[in-house]
């Protein structure tokens, strides 16, 4: 598959391929890469579970407590977690004939109150083939918008590039890479970490 696609034809393509299947998670401000998934239809067959705890009393009472909800401590917690939960509920029903994910974000966007700029973690355990060992990619993303709004826009489009570049461009990470950036423009986020 093409790294070229928009992101609607990314969403929908995760969403028609029978051999994909897992849940979506996110915390804090980042809650529109779900919204794609069920925005272009077919998620039934993709998304086992979409889920947001916003509240900090249910994210720790789900993930465990943490010193800091945007960080990559939590996202591991949150990508540990969903991904045992896949595997235990599924396996015996899909493990055969589906490959396996998880992906998470938390998430802080632009705030008026403390005049700070965004950021946010963003990450993804998954199988490339069914039954085999999970690989995980986690990304950190500095937001630049100007608003809320736009930081949300930009953590949907990348949550989605990260799940198809995980899932279809795997074997070729400069490609995957490259691809983390479709339809998002520089001047309202950089990524400034990603470890495979």
């Amino acid at each position: 598959m093409e790294s070229t696609l928009d992101t609607h034809r990314k969403a929908r393509s995760i969403n028609l391929d029978d051999g994909k299947y897992g849940t979506i998670a996110e915390i804090g401000a980042g809650q529109e890469t779900a919204r794609w998934f069920f925005q272009v239809g077919g998620a039934a067959g993709t998304i086992a579970k979409a889920m947001s705890a916003y509240d900090m009393t249910f994210s720790d009472a789900i993930y465990g407590n943490c010193k800091r909800y945007v960080s990559r401590e939590r996202l591991q917690a949150m990508l540990q977690h969903e991904y045992r939960l896949v595997n235990e509920r599924l396996q015996e029903k899909r493990g055969d004939s589906s490959a396996f994910f998880a992906f998470a974000n938390t998430v802080a966007t632009h705030s008026f109150i403390h005049q700070q700029a965004g950021h946010g973690w963003l990450g993804i355990r998954f199988q490339t083939q069914p039954d085999e060992e999970a690989s995980q990619i986690d990304v950190h993303v500095c937001l630049s918008g100007q608003e809320s709004l736009q930081d949300q826009e930009t953590l949907g489009i990348l949550g989605v590039n990260l799940i198809y570049g995980a899932l279809y461009l795997y074997e070729k990470p400069e490609v995957l890479i490259k691809s983390l950036l479709d339809q998002l423009s520089p001047e309202l986020m950089e990524i400034d970490m990603i470890d495979f």
